[in-house]
């Protein structure tokens, strides 16, 4: 029989599973968070509850938040448990699962008056955010799109934003007219300096309404740019089953995760920042090299094998990394085109980097799924993929296998898997994608001509040529052979 997550079943638990060692009614919160998801929970939130059980920084609990109807449905499975949630961290060689206790509240999406309440409380100095690639309003050149609706909806109503920028500047105007220092924002998603992005986000809301406001922003936020890193697949049914059947616990939304985590960040909190450098975190000046080795390495990685693999049915990651030829693939594209567009950083090798990254991909427990690394393309490869291509456009160099994985994803995007199989609508904007993914079958420049994707990768002849002699050669003999073909150096460099 298993056991209710609750403050009042901690002691409950078996002995197995690691509680929190410290005084929940004690904490006080010092962070407000957008977006508490399995990332989020398995990240920061890990860090914080490991400084806690130290016996230190009890003043910077997290209050969650969030924008979406999602995020009320996220709340309301959280507040059932009084905040807390199983983590479960597991590698080849076992599993272990721990109590993860640092949130004390999560305000409702839907009471935005109290959202802005919070981020205006003196006692928040810190408010962070998991929204993924997609919630910045980028462009495909990285740029603020201040045209987009959602953008354009919250400039018209700053009193009432229903956007997470939105959001955060009514509270900064609030704690401005109250004279309360402005909290640092710290952005934790995968995006080359996403505090500056998120920073430009801010500022390009509120210049819309109120320039003056904007350059208080640029003036007195702090915008720390970091790396996160920490494999975390989403949570279904069979994760919730195997808590509860392995561990005894009955949680509506555990966590699972690999044991590898790492987190780079700069050191500019004038607000005052938790000592996580105590629990493993790396601050540092300037986390770009970090940053631009994890992207492009890993989630790159992570973009190039993905594609395949669906094409090829295979539903989990490490199955993929089991199958010989997505390996070779991936150390062939990694070596050749990916690390000699990644500048040094230091105290890493990052061909052993990369080699760890594999070894991480084919861990078997996480089993995470070829699905979600497909998810949301049309956002990811302007990130992950086709950075590298400009940056080996401009000198000159080979993108053979760079295209190739352009060429995959537009595959993918038809619809149907080699073999056949349907593939189910996976990106916002899969219908646009399909329609120009079917039409490049036979003019493949057509999939380059989505330019709020491709940006100036489309401009380059080389690029387009191997993009389109890639693409040809997906549909004429499949994934599989496609691999072979770029494997034995057959494909047009």
């Amino acid at each position: 029989m298993s056991t209710r997550l609750s403050a009042t079943t901690l002691g409950n638990l078996p002995a197995r599973i690691a509680c929190p060692r410290y005084d929940r009614s004690a904490l006080t919160p010092g962070i407000v968070h957008f977006g508490v998801g399995n990332f989020h929970r398995a990240h920061q939130a890990i860090y914080l509850d490991d400084l806690f059980n130290l016996g230190e920084g009890h003043e910077w609990a997290i209050v969650g938040a969030g924008v979406r109807q999602a995020d009320e449905e996220i709340r309301e499975i959280l507040a059932a448990q009084d905040f807390m949630s199983v983590i479960v961290e597991q590698e080849a060689s076992g599993t272990s699962a721990r109590i993860a206790a640092p949130m004390v509240d999560f305000v409702s999406p839907a009471d935005r008056a109290r959202v802005i309440a919070t981020l205006a409380d003196p006692k928040i100095r810190i408010v962070s955010m998991t929204i993924t690639e997609g919630g910045y309003y980028l462009d495909a050149d990285g740029k603020f799109n201040s045209a987009h609706a959602d953008i354009v909806a919250d400039a018209a109503a700053p009193d009432d934003p229903r956007t997470v920028f939105g959001l955060i500047l009514a509270g900064l105007q609030k704690r401005r007219a109250s004279g309360i220092p402005p909290f640092t924002v710290m952005s934790c998603d995968n995006i080359p300096h996403n505090g500056r992005v998120t920073r430009n986000a801010l500022m390009g809301l509120a210049r819309l309404y109120n320039p003056e406001f904007a350059n208080w922003v640029y003036r007195s936020v702090a915008f720390p740019n970091g790396m996160v890193d920490r494999i975390t697949p989403a949570t279904s049914q069979r994760e919730r089953e195997l808590v509860e059947n392995e561990f005894g616990i009955a949680d509506k939304w555990p966590v699972f995760c690999e044991t590898f985590r790492q987190w780079v960040l700069e050191d500019h909190f004038p607000a005052g920042r938790p000592a996580l450098e105590k629990v493993g975190v790396t601050f540092v000046d300037d986390v770009s090299p970090w940053e631009l080795m994890k992207i492009r390495i890993l989630n790159g990685g992570h973009a190039a094998i993905a594609y395949p693999s669906a094409l090829m049915d295979i539903e989990f990651v490490h199955e993929a990394m089991a199958e010989p030829l997505i390996g070779r693939y991936l150390a062939k594209l990694t070596t050749e085109e990916i690390i000699p567009v990644v500048p040094p950083v230091p105290g890493t090798d990052l061909a052993a980097y990369a080699d760890q990254t594999a070894s991480r991909f084919a861990n078997p427990r996480i089993r995470d799924t070829i699905r979600r690394l497909c998810l949301d393309g049309s956002n990811r490869q302007p990130k992950f993929i086709l950075p590298s291509v400009v940056d080996r456009v401009a000198v000159g160099a080979s993108v053979t296998g760079l295209a190739l994985v352009s060429a995959f994803w537009c595959r993918y995007c038809a619809g149907t898997t080699d073999s056949g199989a349907p593939i189910a609508p996976n990106d916002p904007a899969w219908d646009r994608l399909q329609t120009a993914a079917l039409a490049a079958k036979s003019n493949p420049v057509i999939f380059l001509e989505m330019r709020d994707i491709f940006g100036t990768a489309a401009d380059d002849s080389r690029y387009v040529e191997a993009f389109s002699s890639a693409l040809r050669t997906v549909w004429e003999i499949g994934a599989r052979e496609t691999l072979v073909a770029y494997i034995e150096n057959r494909l047009p460099a």
